[in-house]
């Protein structure tokens, strides 16, 4: 009963630790963040270009936003991405930085689409704290993130899924391998 105690404590203060080593440094999301939401505004313009010629009258609200989704999701995917990739192999340390900046750039620019999508809708919707206003903000932001999924996401392609596997390979680089 004692030892499961210790080893339970054992393994919180290892997460600990782990946790603190991932933390990023201010220089690295002071310099990194604004880099990261410039490429993925870039790579949302060449996509709208390639698509048609960048003829949308949404053109620097899309542009905006996903400047934005790239800026705040830059310190979260850099924090998961080294609590996955500390101690571990050069593979596993890409696939970790890979996995998490795809995933916190997608689902925070998702989340801020949703919460334009929102202010757009609240209007129409009932008094906030109610039963039914929690309801429509429920389904209109699932309904905003997934259009935002279904539509927002080749945005991405060509240029943000070279930059994500370009930086992942310099995050991998950066991170230290497994000391044994």
């Amino acid at each position: 009963m004692i030892s499961s105690e210790r080893q339970e404590t054992g393994a919180v203060s290892a997460m600990a630790a782990r946790m603190r080593a991932s933390l990023p440094s201010f220089r690295e999301v002071l310099f990194g963040a604004p880099v990261w939401g410039v490429v993925m505004a870039l790579s949302a313009l060449v996509a709208l270009y390639l698509r048609n010629g960048a003829e949308t009258s949404h053109l620097y609200s899309i542009l905006v936003l996903f400047f934005l989704g790239g800026l705040v999701s830059w310190p979260f995917a850099l924090l998961l991405g080294r609590f996955g990739a500390i101690g571990r192999g050069r593979e596993t340390r890409f696939a970790a930085f890979f996995l998490c900046l795809t995933l916190c750039t997608i689902a925070i620019t998702a989340v801020l689409f949703a919460l334009d999508y929102r202010i757009f809708y609240a209007r129409w919707h009932a008094p906030f704290g109610t039963g039914l206003w929690a309801y429509q903000f429920a389904f209109t932001s699932a309904s905003a993130i997934y259009q935002f999924i279904v539509m927002g996401i080749r945005l991405y392609l060509p240029i943000g899924f070279a930059a994500l596997a370009l930086a992942s390979l310099w995050l991998t680089w950066r991170t230290p391998e497994q000391q044994r």
